[in-house]
Protein backbone atom coordinates (compact mmCIF):
# COMPACT_ATOMS: atom_id res chain seq x y z
CA UNK A 1 0.00 0.00 0.00
CA UNK A 2 1.35 3.67 -1.04
CA UNK A 3 1.81 6.41 1.43
CA UNK A 4 3.93 9.68 1.94
CA UNK A 5 3.31 13.33 2.04
CA UNK A 6 1.43 15.21 -0.27
CA UNK A 7 0.70 18.81 -1.75
CA UNK A 8 -2.08 18.44 -4.41
CA UNK A 9 -4.85 15.53 -4.63
CA UNK A 10 -3.00 13.93 -7.28
CA UNK A 11 -1.60 9.89 -6.16
CA UNK A 12 -2.42 7.42 -8.48
CA UNK A 13 -2.05 4.43 -6.08
CA UNK A 14 -4.46 3.90 -3.55
CA UNK A 15 -3.33 4.35 -0.34
CA UNK A 16 -3.22 6.93 2.64
CA UNK A 17 -1.01 10.40 2.60
CA UNK A 18 -0.12 12.53 5.43
CA UNK A 19 0.92 15.86 6.03
CA UNK A 20 2.38 16.57 9.57
CA UNK A 21 2.38 20.15 10.62
CA UNK A 22 2.78 21.98 13.80
CA UNK A 23 -0.58 23.05 14.00
CA UNK A 24 -1.67 19.44 13.93
CA UNK A 25 -2.37 18.20 10.08
CA UNK A 26 -2.29 15.04 11.03
CA UNK A 27 -4.13 11.26 11.42
CA UNK A 28 -4.46 8.11 12.80
CA UNK A 29 -5.67 2.60 15.79
CA UNK A 30 -2.61 1.74 18.32
CA UNK A 31 0.35 -0.26 16.63
CA UNK A 32 3.01 -2.03 18.47
CA UNK A 33 6.42 -0.81 19.24
CA UNK A 34 9.37 -1.99 19.89
CA UNK A 35 10.96 -3.45 16.67
CA UNK A 36 14.51 -2.42 15.96
CA UNK A 37 17.00 -3.62 13.44
CA UNK A 38 20.81 -3.82 13.09
CA UNK A 39 22.87 -4.82 10.05
CA UNK A 40 26.19 -6.69 11.72
CA UNK A 41 29.51 -8.36 10.56
CA UNK A 42 29.59 -11.13 12.76
CA UNK A 43 31.58 -14.60 13.48
CA UNK A 44 28.88 -16.84 12.90
CA UNK A 45 25.07 -16.76 11.75
CA UNK A 46 22.73 -17.35 8.54
CA UNK A 47 24.38 -14.44 6.31
CA UNK A 48 22.09 -12.17 4.10
CA UNK A 49 18.80 -13.22 5.51
CA UNK A 50 16.64 -10.96 8.97
CA UNK A 51 16.90 -13.09 11.62
CA UNK A 52 13.70 -12.05 14.05
CA UNK A 53 15.31 -12.73 17.50
CA UNK A 54 14.30 -12.17 21.28
CA UNK A 55 16.49 -11.52 24.17
CA UNK A 56 14.97 -15.43 25.07
CA UNK A 57 16.13 -16.79 21.97
CA UNK A 58 19.07 -19.31 21.95
CA UNK A 59 21.51 -17.32 20.67
CA UNK A 60 24.45 -20.10 21.12
CA UNK A 61 22.37 -21.91 18.67
CA UNK A 62 21.59 -18.78 16.03
CA UNK A 63 24.85 -16.46 16.51
CA UNK A 64 27.21 -19.24 17.85
CA UNK A 65 27.64 -17.13 21.34
CA UNK A 66 26.00 -16.82 24.28
CA UNK A 67 23.66 -13.46 24.45
CA UNK A 68 26.83 -11.91 27.29
CA UNK A 69 29.84 -12.59 24.95
CA UNK A 70 31.47 -9.63 23.63
CA UNK A 71 31.24 -10.78 20.02
CA UNK A 72 27.53 -9.81 20.87
CA UNK A 73 28.01 -6.77 22.36
CA UNK A 74 25.59 -4.59 19.60
CA UNK A 75 23.03 -7.41 20.15
CA UNK A 76 22.56 -7.65 24.14
CA UNK A 77 22.71 -3.59 24.22
CA UNK A 78 20.05 -3.19 21.91
CA UNK A 79 17.78 -6.13 23.62
CA UNK A 80 17.83 -4.35 26.79
CA UNK A 81 15.23 -2.68 25.44
CA UNK A 82 13.53 -3.41 22.06
CA UNK A 83 11.54 -6.58 22.07
CA UNK A 84 11.97 -7.99 18.64
CA UNK A 85 15.55 -7.05 17.11
CA UNK A 86 15.33 -7.74 13.28
CA UNK A 87 18.91 -9.16 12.36
CA UNK A 88 20.84 -9.19 9.30
CA UNK A 89 24.20 -10.66 9.25
CA UNK A 90 26.35 -8.37 6.26
CA UNK A 91 29.09 -11.07 5.99
CA UNK A 92 28.92 -14.69 4.31
CA UNK A 93 32.76 -15.36 5.28
CA UNK A 94 34.46 -18.57 4.99
CA UNK A 95 33.57 -22.27 6.36
CA UNK A 96 35.73 -23.94 8.78
CA UNK A 97 36.06 -27.52 7.82
CA UNK A 98 38.22 -30.69 8.07
CA UNK A 99 38.52 -34.28 6.36
CA UNK A 100 40.04 -36.92 7.89
CA UNK A 101 39.10 -40.69 10.08
CA UNK A 102 36.55 -41.24 7.32
CA UNK A 103 34.27 -38.07 7.06
CA UNK A 104 34.52 -34.38 5.81
CA UNK A 105 33.03 -31.99 8.17
CA UNK A 106 32.30 -28.40 7.15
CA UNK A 107 30.45 -25.62 9.14
CA UNK A 108 27.40 -24.84 8.88
CA UNK A 109 27.95 -20.85 7.88
CA UNK A 110 31.51 -18.97 7.02
CA UNK A 111 33.11 -17.46 10.14
CA UNK A 112 35.65 -17.80 12.76
CA UNK A 113 33.52 -19.18 15.12
CA UNK A 114 33.76 -22.20 12.68
CA UNK A 115 37.32 -23.03 14.22
CA UNK A 116 35.93 -23.53 17.81
CA UNK A 117 34.36 -26.39 16.81
CA UNK A 118 35.33 -30.13 16.89
CA UNK A 119 34.10 -33.42 15.57
CA UNK A 120 35.15 -36.56 18.03
CA UNK A 121 34.53 -40.26 16.67
CA UNK A 122 34.17 -43.00 19.36
CA UNK A 123 33.03 -46.87 19.20
CA UNK A 124 29.73 -47.01 20.42
CA UNK A 125 29.67 -48.89 24.01
CA UNK A 126 26.55 -50.77 23.80
CA UNK A 127 27.12 -52.19 20.02
CA UNK A 128 30.56 -52.27 18.71
CA UNK A 129 29.74 -52.11 14.85
CA UNK A 130 28.43 -48.64 15.67
CA UNK A 131 29.81 -45.26 15.83
CA UNK A 132 29.51 -42.35 18.07
CA UNK A 133 29.80 -38.94 16.45
CA UNK A 134 29.64 -35.90 18.55
CA UNK A 135 30.31 -32.29 17.64
CA UNK A 136 31.73 -29.61 20.11
CA UNK A 137 31.88 -26.29 20.88
CA UNK A 138 34.28 -24.69 22.89
CA UNK A 139 34.40 -28.45 24.33
CA UNK A 140 31.08 -28.47 24.87
CA UNK A 141 28.69 -31.09 23.52
CA UNK A 142 26.10 -29.86 20.92
CA UNK A 143 25.03 -32.58 18.99
CA UNK A 144 25.06 -36.33 18.97
CA UNK A 145 24.94 -39.35 16.67
CA UNK A 146 25.35 -43.00 16.46
CA UNK A 147 25.68 -44.57 12.75
CA UNK A 148 27.86 -47.22 11.33
CA UNK A 149 28.78 -45.22 8.65
CA UNK A 150 30.00 -41.36 7.68
CA UNK A 151 26.99 -41.67 5.23
CA UNK A 152 24.36 -41.63 7.83
CA UNK A 153 25.21 -38.41 9.86
CA UNK A 154 23.01 -35.76 9.32
CA UNK A 155 24.19 -32.00 9.18
CA UNK A 156 22.80 -30.27 12.46
CA UNK A 157 23.13 -26.81 13.80
CA UNK A 158 26.63 -26.51 13.44
CA UNK A 159 28.16 -28.90 11.53
CA UNK A 160 27.25 -30.40 7.51
CA UNK A 161 28.73 -34.08 7.20
CA UNK A 162 30.07 -35.97 4.14
CA UNK A 163 31.89 -39.09 3.97
CA UNK A 164 35.22 -39.11 2.85
CA UNK A 165 35.83 -41.44 -0.13
CA UNK A 166 39.91 -42.13 1.27
CA UNK A 167 38.25 -44.69 4.05
CA UNK A 168 35.51 -45.73 6.65
CA UNK A 169 35.06 -43.85 10.10
CA UNK A 170 37.97 -44.56 12.82
CA UNK A 171 38.11 -43.67 16.32
CA UNK A 172 39.68 -39.76 17.06
CA UNK A 173 40.23 -38.15 20.04
CA UNK A 174 38.98 -34.84 17.90
CA UNK A 175 39.03 -33.59 14.83
CA UNK A 176 38.95 -29.87 14.64
CA UNK A 177 37.92 -27.66 12.50
CA UNK A 178 40.37 -24.79 10.31
CA UNK A 179 40.05 -22.26 8.26
CA UNK A 180 37.06 -20.33 9.05
CA UNK A 181 37.15 -16.48 8.58
CA UNK A 182 35.25 -13.64 8.57
CA UNK A 183 35.56 -12.00 5.24
CA UNK A 184 34.87 -8.29 4.54
CA UNK A 185 31.72 -6.05 4.26
CA UNK A 186 31.00 -4.04 1.76
CA UNK A 187 28.61 -0.92 1.38
CA UNK A 188 26.74 -3.25 -0.99
CA UNK A 189 26.04 -5.47 1.66
CA UNK A 190 24.41 -2.48 4.04
CA UNK A 191 22.30 -1.78 0.83
CA UNK A 192 20.93 -5.38 0.19
CA UNK A 193 19.79 -4.88 4.17
CA UNK A 194 18.06 -1.80 3.70
CA UNK A 195 16.13 -3.43 0.56
CA UNK A 196 15.22 -6.32 2.53
CA UNK A 197 14.20 -4.01 5.61
CA UNK A 198 11.30 -2.08 3.74
CA UNK A 199 9.14 -4.60 3.47
CA UNK A 200 9.24 -5.22 7.76
CA UNK A 201 7.50 -3.51 10.51
CA UNK A 202 10.14 -1.40 12.39
CA UNK A 203 10.17 1.85 14.32
CA UNK A 204 14.35 2.34 14.11
CA UNK A 205 17.31 0.97 12.03
CA UNK A 206 20.47 1.84 13.63
CA UNK A 207 24.28 1.62 12.23
CA UNK A 208 26.78 0.38 14.77
CA UNK A 209 29.91 1.94 12.04
CA UNK A 210 31.47 5.38 11.77
CA UNK A 211 31.54 5.60 7.99
CA UNK A 212 30.34 8.88 6.85
CA UNK A 213 29.08 7.06 3.50
CA UNK A 214 27.54 4.44 5.38
CA UNK A 215 25.92 7.37 7.64
CA UNK A 216 24.49 9.15 4.29
CA UNK A 217 23.22 5.09 3.08
CA UNK A 218 20.82 5.47 5.91
CA UNK A 219 19.76 8.89 6.31
CA UNK A 220 18.68 9.20 2.80
CA UNK A 221 16.75 5.19 3.01
CA UNK A 222 14.69 6.54 6.05
CA UNK A 223 14.17 10.27 4.86
CA UNK A 224 12.27 8.49 1.75
CA UNK A 225 10.55 5.97 3.59
CA UNK A 226 9.28 8.91 5.68
CA UNK A 227 8.33 11.15 2.98
CA UNK A 228 7.71 9.17 -0.26
CA UNK A 229 6.61 5.75 1.45
CA UNK A 230 4.66 6.90 4.40
CA UNK A 231 6.55 4.64 6.74
CA UNK A 232 7.35 6.47 9.64
CA UNK A 233 10.91 5.12 11.18
CA UNK A 234 13.98 6.93 12.51
CA UNK A 235 17.46 5.92 12.05
CA UNK A 236 19.98 5.96 14.92
CA UNK A 237 23.83 6.94 13.79
CA UNK A 238 26.88 8.46 15.52
CA UNK A 239 28.29 11.52 15.23
CA UNK A 240 25.80 12.83 12.47
CA UNK A 241 23.87 15.74 13.58
CA UNK A 242 24.17 17.34 10.02
CA UNK A 243 21.22 15.69 8.74
CA UNK A 244 19.21 17.87 10.27
CA UNK A 245 16.13 15.62 10.07
CA UNK A 246 13.51 14.49 12.96
CA UNK A 247 13.54 11.06 11.24
CA UNK A 248 17.58 10.75 12.44
CA UNK A 249 19.05 10.90 15.84
CA UNK A 250 22.66 11.61 16.05
CA UNK A 251 24.73 9.78 18.83
CA UNK A 252 27.02 12.13 20.68
CA UNK A 253 28.80 10.16 23.13
CA UNK A 254 28.73 6.47 24.47
CA UNK A 255 28.91 4.88 28.25
CA UNK A 256 30.79 2.44 30.58
CA UNK A 257 29.27 -0.63 32.18
CA UNK A 258 29.10 -1.91 35.72
CA UNK A 259 31.68 -4.62 34.92
CA UNK A 260 33.93 -1.92 33.32
CA UNK A 261 32.82 -2.66 29.99
CA UNK A 262 33.15 0.86 27.32
CA UNK A 263 30.37 1.03 25.12
CA UNK A 264 31.65 3.79 22.30
CA UNK A 265 29.51 6.12 20.97
CA UNK A 266 28.95 3.90 17.92
CA UNK A 267 28.37 0.68 20.20
CA UNK A 268 26.10 3.04 22.06
CA UNK A 269 23.62 3.27 18.63
CA UNK A 270 22.28 -0.26 19.13
CA UNK A 271 20.87 0.93 22.79
CA UNK A 272 19.65 4.36 21.60
CA UNK A 273 17.62 2.34 18.66
CA UNK A 274 16.34 -0.34 21.20
CA UNK A 275 15.26 2.09 23.33
CA UNK A 276 13.64 4.37 21.01
CA UNK A 277 11.83 1.59 18.84
CA UNK A 278 10.30 0.26 22.66
CA UNK A 279 9.66 4.15 24.06
CA UNK A 280 5.73 4.40 24.15
CA UNK A 281 3.74 7.31 22.74
CA UNK A 282 3.18 8.54 25.51
CA UNK A 283 7.12 8.27 27.20
CA UNK A 284 10.43 10.11 26.84
CA UNK A 285 13.84 8.58 27.21
CA UNK A 286 15.06 11.88 28.86
CA UNK A 287 16.92 11.11 32.14
CA UNK A 288 16.29 7.89 31.57
CA UNK A 289 19.08 5.27 32.74
CA UNK A 290 21.22 3.43 30.15
CA UNK A 291 20.55 -0.21 31.28
CA UNK A 292 23.71 -0.87 33.80
CA UNK A 293 26.10 2.28 32.80
CA UNK A 294 27.56 3.81 35.79
CA UNK A 295 29.29 6.31 33.59
CA UNK A 296 29.69 8.20 30.11
CA UNK A 297 32.85 7.40 28.60
CA UNK A 298 33.25 10.85 27.60
CA UNK A 299 31.68 13.22 30.00
CA UNK A 300 31.03 16.60 28.34
CA UNK A 301 31.15 20.27 30.63
CA UNK A 302 28.05 22.39 30.52
CA UNK A 303 28.68 24.59 27.73
CA UNK A 304 29.49 21.31 25.84
CA UNK A 305 26.44 19.76 26.34
CA UNK A 306 24.25 23.11 25.55
CA UNK A 307 26.63 23.33 22.19
CA UNK A 308 25.45 19.33 21.76
CA UNK A 309 21.64 19.79 22.19
CA UNK A 310 21.71 22.76 20.19
CA UNK A 311 23.17 21.32 17.14
CA UNK A 312 20.82 18.43 17.80
CA UNK A 313 22.90 15.51 19.60
CA UNK A 314 21.85 12.86 21.88
CA UNK A 315 24.23 12.27 24.43
CA UNK A 316 24.73 10.59 27.75
CA UNK A 317 25.27 12.73 31.57
CA UNK A 318 26.67 11.06 34.79
CA UNK A 319 24.18 11.26 37.40
CA UNK A 320 24.31 9.40 40.45
CA UNK A 321 26.14 6.46 39.59
CA UNK A 322 24.47 6.04 36.29
CA UNK A 323 24.48 7.37 32.48
CA UNK A 324 21.51 8.79 31.97
CA UNK A 325 19.83 10.53 28.23
CA UNK A 326 20.57 13.96 28.46
CA UNK A 327 17.02 14.96 26.35
CA UNK A 328 15.46 12.59 23.99
CA UNK A 329 15.51 14.89 21.11
CA UNK A 330 16.96 14.16 17.47
CA UNK A 331 18.96 16.09 14.58
CA UNK A 332 16.22 18.40 13.69
CA UNK A 333 17.20 22.19 14.14
CA UNK A 334 15.43 23.82 11.08
CA UNK A 335 12.75 24.97 13.30
CA UNK A 336 10.15 27.17 10.72
CA UNK A 337 6.31 28.37 11.25
CA UNK A 338 5.40 24.69 9.81
CA UNK A 339 7.47 22.17 12.14
CA UNK A 340 8.91 23.96 14.69
CA UNK A 341 11.01 22.96 17.67
CA UNK A 342 8.51 20.02 18.90
CA UNK A 343 9.27 17.94 15.73
CA UNK A 344 12.94 17.86 17.50
CA UNK A 345 11.10 15.79 20.53
CA UNK A 346 11.20 12.40 19.72
CA UNK A 347 8.25 12.03 22.69
CA UNK A 348 6.39 14.22 20.01
CA UNK A 349 7.18 12.86 17.49
CA UNK A 350 6.61 9.16 18.54
CA UNK A 351 2.91 10.39 18.72
CA UNK A 352 2.73 12.11 15.11
CA UNK A 353 4.43 9.17 13.97
CA UNK A 354 1.74 6.89 15.65
CA UNK A 355 -1.16 9.16 14.17
CA UNK A 356 0.32 8.82 10.71
CA UNK A 357 1.48 5.03 10.60
CA UNK A 358 -1.90 4.13 12.74
CA UNK A 359 -4.51 6.08 10.27
CA UNK A 360 -2.78 3.82 7.41
CA UNK A 361 -3.01 0.80 9.06
CA UNK A 362 -6.74 0.89 9.88
CA UNK A 363 -7.90 2.64 6.65
CA UNK A 364 -6.27 0.03 4.65
CA UNK A 365 -7.43 -2.67 6.87
CA UNK A 366 -11.04 -1.62 7.34
CA UNK A 367 -12.29 1.01 4.55
CA UNK A 368 -9.96 0.71 1.70
CA UNK A 369 -12.35 -1.00 -1.15
CA UNK A 370 -14.62 -2.17 1.66
CA UNK A 371 -16.90 0.97 2.40
CA UNK A 372 -18.65 3.38 -0.14
CA UNK A 373 -17.37 7.14 -0.47
CA UNK A 374 -20.61 8.48 0.92
CA UNK A 375 -21.91 10.69 3.72
CA UNK A 376 -22.05 6.82 6.31
CA UNK A 377 -18.61 5.44 4.91
CA UNK A 378 -17.05 9.10 5.76
CA UNK A 379 -18.61 9.09 9.03
CA UNK A 380 -17.60 5.28 9.72
CA UNK A 381 -14.01 6.30 9.54
CA UNK A 382 -14.33 9.90 11.36
CA UNK A 383 -15.79 7.67 14.37
CA UNK A 384 -12.51 5.25 14.11
CA UNK A 385 -10.11 8.20 14.67
CA UNK A 386 -12.33 9.85 17.09
CA UNK A 387 -11.87 6.48 19.03
CA UNK A 388 -8.50 6.68 18.07
CA UNK A 389 -7.74 10.17 18.96
CA UNK A 390 -9.50 9.63 22.60
CA UNK A 391 -7.45 6.77 23.57
CA UNK A 392 -4.36 8.66 22.98
CA UNK A 393 -5.63 11.60 25.40
CA UNK A 394 -6.52 8.63 27.94
CA UNK A 395 -2.69 7.64 27.72
CA UNK A 396 -1.83 11.42 28.28
CA UNK A 397 0.06 11.24 24.55
CA UNK A 398 -2.63 14.35 23.13
CA UNK A 399 -4.31 16.83 25.03
CA UNK A 400 -7.33 19.51 24.58
CA UNK A 401 -8.72 16.88 21.75
CA UNK A 402 -11.92 18.06 20.76
CA UNK A 403 -13.90 15.22 18.13
CA UNK A 404 -16.38 17.88 16.91
CA UNK A 405 -13.64 20.44 15.52
CA UNK A 406 -10.28 18.24 15.49
CA UNK A 407 -11.62 16.06 12.96
CA UNK A 408 -13.16 16.67 9.79
CA UNK A 409 -13.67 13.94 6.83
CA UNK A 410 -14.60 15.45 3.39
CA UNK A 411 -15.02 14.13 -0.20
CA UNK A 412 -11.39 14.01 -2.05
CA UNK A 413 -11.30 15.84 -5.26
CA UNK A 414 -11.47 12.23 -6.84
CA UNK A 415 -14.92 10.14 -6.60
CA UNK A 416 -12.82 7.52 -4.77
CA UNK A 417 -10.65 9.68 -2.33
CA UNK A 418 -11.17 11.37 1.10
CA UNK A 419 -9.57 14.07 2.78
CA UNK A 420 -8.88 13.96 6.80
CA UNK A 421 -7.79 16.66 8.76
CA UNK A 422 -7.20 16.35 12.65
CA UNK A 423 -5.99 18.93 14.99
CA UNK A 424 -3.67 17.58 17.43
CA UNK A 425 -1.73 18.94 20.35
CA UNK A 426 0.91 16.37 21.41
CA UNK A 427 2.36 16.23 25.18
CA UNK A 428 5.27 16.56 25.66
CA UNK A 429 7.42 15.94 28.84
CA UNK A 430 8.51 17.53 31.82
CA UNK A 431 11.67 18.61 31.03
CA UNK A 432 12.95 22.31 32.50
CA UNK A 433 11.65 23.36 35.78
CA UNK A 434 12.32 27.30 36.98
CA UNK A 435 11.59 27.91 40.17
CA UNK A 436 12.06 31.03 42.55
CA UNK A 437 12.39 30.97 45.67
CA UNK A 438 12.01 33.85 48.44
CA UNK A 439 14.10 33.65 51.51
CA UNK A 440 11.90 35.27 54.38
Amino acid sequence: MAGGTWTTQNKVRPGVYVNVASNGIVAGKMGERGTAALALALPWGPAGVILKLTAQDDFQQKLGYDLTAAELLPVREVLKRAGTLLLYRLNQGVKAAVTNNGIQATARYGGERGNALKVVIEKNIDDTTQFDVRTLLDETEVDKQTVSAASGLAANDYVEFKPNEAGALTVTAGLPLAGGANGTVTNAEHSAFLSALEVQDFQTVGLVSQDNTLKSLYSAYVKRLRNTEGKKVQAVLSDYATADHEGIISVANGVILSDGTVVDKAHAVAWVAGATAAAAVNESLTYQAYDDAVDADVRFSHSETVEALTDGELLFTYSGGRAVVEQDINTFTSFSTDKGKAFSKNRVLRVLDGIAGDLKRIFESYFIGKLPNNEDGRALFWSQCVTYMNDLQNLGAIENFNAQSDIVVTPGADSDSVVLEVAVKPVDSVEKVYMKVKVV
